[in-house]
């Protein structure tokens, strides 16, 4: 098709009056236009504005690992090859790599009690690494250990160019503690919390919290050396204690082969694809792709059921005397996992799976890529004979701990579309999977429960934990702080996981379903598989939201994270309650064998708060 071309003006030619109109018609056009821009809050950065869709990358990172497990030992050796791709601008020749088991709180003294065979009993993981080999020439590359040694840094004799590859072997050796099972219990776990409501102590997120034996089962959330994300040319090198959780991971594509004792049954977030029987050992082999780690769960007395939703095999597994719950566990994942998939869109994964473990009583979940743990002490079957053995008062909150269960298998299943599909710093911008999946969990009940259901769990899962947290003191804040600034659980519950959840709710009203879903949408399929920001968050809503609500959408945002209105948004401290309990109140539960009957009196709303997972 002809197109038509515009004659050029002569070189000093007069303007007519006709042209001369229309220019400036046009002018003022422009600038009404860019004044309504202003005024509407749409000028942002284009990436703000209209969120673009991410270069998926053609290949991911690759890592084949062979582990050794001495389950009865407590130990494992290990060879892993990465194959890595330099995704930058520029050359590179270093690379970073986070060794988790190896993160320690501030203030830490190692343990110097010692076993019948004179070894030293230490009551944290630890991680060793012997060698680094570049595959291609034989090369050993000079290694270091920095950052308390939870960060191995390798420098390369000669530099990566964009776009290029390197393959590397790293050889390494770990062990793992044995947690007192006295630390896992049902009634340790509630303790914890109203101590952490009363006194307001700080916790910090201890490397055993997730790699460790218990009750027979073993947990390596992080047993290698695994590299650290990258933006760019930059590398995600720090790594904060904290509350809250501190993988930041590329995706990647895992080949792992695992060798244990004949009778040591493990779970890996994917099905083994073969078994083969070696002497007394059996070796599985699992292969897994588009993952930000590779968690190991182990033990003698495990079992699984699963069911199949979409093209998603859901997995429930648990320990034999917790059956009954672990059915139910895999019912609500099923549902969970249909329903985020229809909302938000599908999983680069095949496998979704729950595991009960015996998390002490600071942790009450914790999420992996494609696998999720939930705390072993809230499987309570209240209708088995063990049942008796509890206090009354915990006997009497039936509905509240399985309310709590339920809420909490909606929440971890949410987490492998925002924080495992959807990468994000947890440390630095908890908001991006902490509280999107706990509002993500308040969807589930909207559509698998009904509007009673979903009314009452809004308010005593969101609304009632914010509340609860500023009767007993506790100061509001903005949501959007580092991990690291919140001084333990029931803060983080409270400000990230409650309010900030509660600040998505807020955007679904103003924007209705129709521009929320989509804004979630169009912010999942740009970020799938990359590490997103909070900016990249905002951005796909404004983008998704009417010229005339962008400035109210930002205004949201804003109000939610980075004020302090909780009080007015969602409740003020109860007088009242705060009345009853006498607070402060001295818990101490070596003291008091009857330390629940103070607080029995209080009532269901107490009790419904102090028996959440958090």
């Amino acid at each position: 098709m002809a197109t038509k071309r515009h004659k050029k003006h002569k070189r000093g030619s007069a303007w007519t009056p006709e042209s001369l109109f229309l220019f400036c018609a046009f002018c003022a056009f422009s600038w009404l236009v860019l004044l309504l821009s202003v005024l509407c809050g749409s000028l942002l950065p284009a990436s703000a504005q209209t969120p673009k869709a991410k270069p998926k990358l053609n290949e991911n990172i690759n890592y084949q690992i062979g582990l050794t497990l001495d389950f009865d030992n407590r130990t494992y050796i290990g060879t892993e090859k990465i194959r890595w791709i330099n995704r930058g601008d520029h050359p590179t020749s270093t690379l970073f790599f986070h060794l988790y088991p190896n993160m320690r709180p501030p203030g830490y003294v190692a343990s110097t009690a010692k076993n019948e065979a004179g070894q030293v009993n230490s009551d944290e993981p630890r991680l060793d690494v012997s060698q680094v080999r570049v595959v291609s020439n034989d090369a050993l590359p000079t290694f270091t250990l920095a950052d308390q040694e939870t960060t191995l840094r390798v420098n390369l004799r000669e530099a990566v160019q964009p776009n290029q590859a390197i393959e590397l072997q790293i050889k390494f050796k770990g062990s793992i503690p044995e947690i007192d099972p006295d630390e896992t219990g049902l009634v340790t776990h509630v303790l914890q919390q109203v101590s952490a409501a009363i006194r307001g102590t700080r916790e910090m997120r201890r490397a055993r919290d997730t790699n460790f034996v218990c009750r027979g089962v073993m947990m390596m959330a992080t047993s290698f050396p695994i590299l650290a994300a990258r933006s760019g040319d930059d590398w995600y090198r720090r790594l904060d204690v904290s509350i809250g959780d501190a993988l930041t991971t590329d995706i990647a594509d895992y080949e792992v082969t695992l060798e244990a004792a004949k009778g040591v049954v493990v779970f890996t977030p994917v099905p083994s694809n073969s078994t083969t029987a070696k002497d007394e050992a059996v070796v599985n082999h699992f292969a897994g792709k588009n993952l930000r780690d590779f968690a190991i769960i182990a033990g003698r007395n495990l079992r699984a059921e699963q069911s199949t939703v979409g093209a998603i095999n859901v997995r429930s597994i648990f320990r034999a005397d917790h059956e009954v719950v672990a059915r139910r566990v895999l019912k609500i994942a099923g549902d969970a996992v249909r329903i985020y998939g229809e909302r938000f869109g599908a999983l680069p994964l095949d496998t979704v799976t729950i595991v009960d473990v015996p998390l002490v009583a600071t942790l009450g979940s914790v999420e992996c890529s494609g696998l999720a743990a939930i705390a072993g002490a809230f499987y309570v079957d209240f209708d088995a004979p063990a049942m008796r053995n509890m206090p009354d008062v915990i006997q009497e909150q039936r509905a509240s701990v399985e309310d709590s269960l339920e809420w909490t298998v909606a929440h971890v299943v949410a987490h492998q579309w925002w924080g495992a599909a959807v990468g994000n710093d947890a440390g630095r911008e908890p908001v991006l999977d902490e509280s999107l999946s706990n509002w993500s969990a308040l969807l589930y009940y909207r559509e698998a429960r009904g509007p009673e259901q979903t009314a009452m769990a809004l308010d005593e899962q969101l609304r009632g934990v914010y509340k609860l947290y500023r009767t007993f003191g506790g100061e509001d804040m903005e949501a959007s702080r580092a991990s690291r600034d919140y001084r333990n659980s029931f803060q983080y519950a409270a400000i990230v996981s409650s309010k900030g959840a509660l600040m998505f709710e807020a955007l679904r009203k103003l924007l209705g379903d129709e521009k929320f879903f989509g804004a979630l949408r169009s912010y999942y399929d740009a970020n799938e598989r990359e590490v997103a920001d909070l900016d990249d968050l905002r951005g796909a809503f404004v983008a998704e939201a009417p010229v005339e609500q962008r400035r109210a959408v930002s205004r949201t945002f804003d109000r939610w994270l980075s004020s302090k209105r909780g009080d007015e948004d969602i409740g003020p401290p109860d007088p009242k309650l705060a009345q009853e309990l006498g607070i402060p109140v001295k818990v101490n539960a070596k003291e008091d064998k009857n330390v629940f009957t103070g607080f029995a009196k209080v009532g269901k709303f107490f009790w419904q708060q102090m028996t959440k997972i958090r």
